[in-house]
């Protein structure tokens, strides 16, 4: 396996002899390295195997977006996860963790507490986990000089339950799947713009549209408590809540079911994210 560009001491991209591409992970892996050299075994931590060139590109530009402190302290905790777990995660939570924890960071800047509303299950119930996002959030609040709160802990311990597969998939996939291909639809004609399929900002929407069908269905969904973060993110991000509130007029006429304010304003902050993307392309 030859290096085809170095994007960090820690990070490489490399390429077989079919000029399959490859991501590798590896503390000191691009240090001193340079395009066409052999990647040294022995420092890679870990095998990110993108599913064609369209997904490189997309992994890519997420690395070049993220300030590579971010990448660092996600490889940490990856790497005391594992070792807490004493198994290997699946490889995508070097990418949905590096860009949750960004996000995060971003959210806690601009004062946008969002609760979360598992908290207790999973500090309960995945108390290994809990333990690894409360290691995780200590090491990210020192290392940034912030003070994110005990929520943040179980954020992180929800990627990592998900990249141990443990995570339940509810049986009506249909009815799941009918109502995120009509809130996409819906996102993308409301506010005209190109919706990309293989983009990673398309995908982050349409994870967390997932969750929400599934809470919806499930009679999950998160309660009304947080009226404060609803009136700020109201504020904050007009044309988003007007999307939101179009969806959830367009879930009352299919089920007769009302979702909840808390439900729109996390829509909305995720609609916010993937319209700010598209503004700048």
């Amino acid at each position: 396996m030859k290096i085809k560009k170095v994007l960090n001491s820690s990070v490489v991209l490399a390429e077989d002899e079919q000029k399959k591409e490859y991501i590798f992970f590896g503390k000191g892996i691009g240090y001193g390295q340079k395009a066409g050299n052999i990647i040294e075994e022995d420092k890679v931590d870990q095998t990110f195997i993108p599913v064609g060139n369209v997904k490189v590109k997309e992994f890519l530009g997420l690395l070049d977006s993220i300030p590579h402190v971010f990448i660092e302290l996600t490889q940490q905790i990856v790497h005391y996860a594992e070792n807490k777990l004493s198994t290997k995660l699946n490889s995508g939570i070097y990418f949905t963790l590096m860009d949750h924890i960004h996000f995060a960071v971003e959210r806690y800047k601009k004062n946008i507490n969002i609760t979360n509303r598992v908290f207790w299950e999973i500090k309960n119930f995945y108390a290994d986990e809990f333990q690894i996002g409360t290691f995780a959030l200590k090491l990210i609040n020192e290392r940034l000089h912030i003070n994110m709160p005990e929520d943040e802990a179980a954020n992180i311990a929800f990627h990592i339950i998900n990249a141990r597969g443990e995570n339940d998939e509810t049986k009506d996939s249909m009815r799941l799947a009918k109502m995120i291909g009509s809130i996409v639809n819906l996102v993308k004609y409301s506010l005209n713009i190109n919706l990309k399929q293989d983009n990673i900002h398309y995908n982050r929407f349409v994870t967390h549209v997932k969750f929400f069908a599934q809470r919806f269905y499930s009679d999950k969904m998160l309660d009304d408590k947080e009226d404060a973060l609803f009136k700020q993110i109201a504020s904050l991000y007009p044309q988003a809540m007007d999307v939101a509130f179009k969806i959830k007029e367009y879930i009352k006429q299919v089920t007769g079911k009302t979702i909840t304010n808390e439900e729109i304003a996390y829509l909305a902050v995720h609609i916010h994210r993937l319209t700010s993307y598209d503004e700048l392309n």
